[in-house]
């Protein structure tokens, strides 16, 4: 099995709005950037992954279809991730996938979303159609019909959690999000750097117990393209490539009522075991450095530090309490500022998260640095009830001599077995 290296990161800042570009000219301007990094021409991809989650965003079936002509890759293999917010994270793990199989040496995976394009005509754009459109990832004979939302669906396992351990507490979510919209302020691509207190969280309206308006992420728009290679191409376009050295993908059932444990994100607990075992990792609490965890919602995060083996059954509310995940604390997470701070731009959040670990790692980061940051957890929840987890360890591994950095024509499929 071939070793995994990301070479390339570029991504369009995420926005509310992007009313002056179309979801493909996103794509091309992440596309561009992840290129431009990387050193290569697009000519030397041997495929493309693209992560889109709905297609009512973008009002089009197919929209890959588009986006491959847009960015002028014509003839070349491709395949589309739709697995709700966990598409960005799970179109990386399909990509890794080509380059560990020996199938190609150059892929690229790009994510992009244009959420608050399903226009209704008669009366405007509204969040409600926003939302509605993701209603569709639900059960439509019995949930839907009921008034099951995103913010309600990830309630579920929380408010279960609450009842068995009473944690985590508002203001420990509170916490949460008064972190991730600091972090935000570091990263010049996000949606919302601001400074808030516990109080403005707090006094925030609810949108669906227990969740206040500040304890959820917004819907953007946006595009991230990360480009990954093959060892032996890696080590000749950069002398200082980012690893993916575990990778874990996990789908839970379908209806949370029927899952062993609601207050568990199981799903994250297996794919984030897969993805240890194969990076060796056998204490992520002291063997990560970082983490970019998916908080659609504060107490998802929170609910993540548990499936994570980060602390235990319970215990997730004392790592903010106590600092530990903040940019002084032992274990980061979210320096990019998450979903909260950095926005949600579906098919493209997973991959901009990935491209974050990867900048983390290389000490190219910026503000948002984490010191001397080598081994990162990068997480995707999404489905119905946080049904799908797509977990990756991104990782700083020395050279052992001397490499020089050179352009190469290699991402063309290999010939032979």
């Amino acid at each position: 099995m071939d070793k995994v290296a990301i070479v390339g990161f570029g991504t369009t800042p995420f926005r509310a709005r992007w009313i002056e570009k179309t979801y493909y000219e996103l794509a091309y301007d992440a596309a561009k950037l992840a290129l431009e990094d990387a050193g290569i021409d697009r000519k030397e991809v041997g495929g493309v992954v693209y992560g889109i989650y709905n297609e009512l965003f973008e009002r089009q079936f197919m929209p890959d279809v588009y986006i491959h002509n847009y960015i002028g890759m014509g003839l070349k293999p491709s395949v589309r991730v739709a697995t709700g917010g966990a598409t960005g994270g799970a179109a990386v793990f399909v990509g890794w996938t080509w380059i560990a199989s020996g199938l190609y040496d150059i892929v690229m995976v790009l994510g992009v979303e244009k959420a608050t394009d399903n226009y209704n005509y008669a009366v405007g754009h509204s969040t409600p159609e926003t939302l509605k459109a993701i209603l569709f990832s639900g059960d439509m004979t019995f949930e839907n019909p009921s008034g099951l939302t995103a913010a309600a669906s990830y309630a579920l396992p929380l408010i279960a959690h609450i009842d068995r351990y009473g944690s985590p507490t508002e203001k420990q979510m509170a916490m949460v999000a008064v972190k991730n919209h600091k972090n935000a302020m570091n990263n010049p691509n996000a949606q919302s750097p601001k400074l808030l207190s516990v109080d403005d969280v707090l006094g925030s309206k609810m949108i669906t117990y227990p969740f206040k308006f500040y304890d959820n992420c917004l819907y953007s728009e946006g595009a991230s393209a990360v480009v990954l290679a093959s060892e032996r191409v890696a080590r000749s376009l950069s002398d200082n490539p980012a690893w993916i050295t575990g990778v874990g993908l996990s789908l839970d059932k379908a209806f949370a009522g029927e899952r062993d444990d609601i207050t568990v994100f199981t799903s994250s607990l297996h794919a984030g075991r897969d993805a240890y075992r194969m990076a060796s990792i056998k204490s992520p609490a002291r063997e990560l450095d970082f983490a970019e965890l998916h908080d659609a919602f504060t107490g998802a995060e929170i609910l993540s530090y548990e499936a994570f083996d980060l602390c235990g059954p319970g215990q997730g509310g004392r790592l903010i309490e106590d600092g530990v995940v903040e940019m002084t604390g032992a274990l980061p997470v979210n320096p990019s500022g998450g979903l909260i701070g950095c926005g949600h731009a579906v098919g493209a959040t997973g991959v901009m998260q990935t491209g974050e670990a990867a900048l983390q790692v290389q000490g190219r980061a910026g503000k948002r640095q984490v010191k001397n940051a080598r081994t990162g957890l990068v997480q995707s929840i999404g489905g119905p009830a946080t049904a799908w987890t797509a977990a990756l360890i991104v990782q700083r591994i020395e050279k052992t001599g001397a490499g020089t950095k050179k352009r190469i024509a290699s991402g063309r499929r290999r010939k032979g077995p």
